[in-house]
């Protein structure tokens, strides 16, 4: 296990868990301290959390389980939404995935959460090899979260996922 945060990687953006954080070239968390992420793990009795874990594990198989039955007790639960599409994500199925991404940001529209789901559906575009269409989600983003006063690290990751798309663009032109 490692005990500090893997060398290289300070200036990644966080995303959102103890030892995890984004990297910034293919827009994926990876964890960069697996100390922190056990004992956040260990902390926590959110299935999201372990369902997250597994995907960064990559083992979809068993985040879909673990997904299945968390949904079936809390069918409404935003994370467990969020991560019901990444799971699609991790799997390949991106057209899935942005379809639910798609849905949830209609459901969304307007509210605080409204940001989280654009920054995601940018993930998913990115992956799928749509940097446009990630270049557009992560500026609108971006743009809430700057307007709506967020944590500067969700901004901040916002503002990389935004550039890294837009560099993409460009190498493409």
């Amino acid at each position: 296990m490692m005990t500090a945060l893997r060398e290289g990687v300070s200036d990644w953006p966080t995303a959102g868990f103890p030892g995890v954080r984004m990297n910034p070239d293919t827009l994926l968390p990876v964890v960069v301290n697996e100390d922190a992420l056990e004992s956040a793990l260990a902390a926590s009795e959110d299935p999201a959390d372990r369902i997250m874990a597994l995907l960064l594990e990559n083992q979809p198989k068993e985040a879909a389980e673990l997904l299945a039955e968390a949904r079936y007790k809390d069918p409404e639960s935003f994370r467990l939404r969020i991560f019901e599409a990444e799971v699609h994500r991790a799997t390949n199925r991106l057209d899935r995935a942005i379809q639910l991404f798609r849905q949830l940001l209609q459901e969304v529209h307007g509210t605080s959460k409204e940001a989280i789901v654009h920054q995601y559906l940018g993930r998913a575009y990115f992956v799928s090899g749509n940097a446009l269409a990630a270049s557009e989600e992560f500026a609108r983003a971006l743009d809430l979260r700057v307007a709506n006063a967020a944590d500067a690290a969700l901004i901040y990751s916002s503002a990389v996922a935004l550039q890294r798309a837009r560099d993409v663009l460009e190498l493409a032109s």
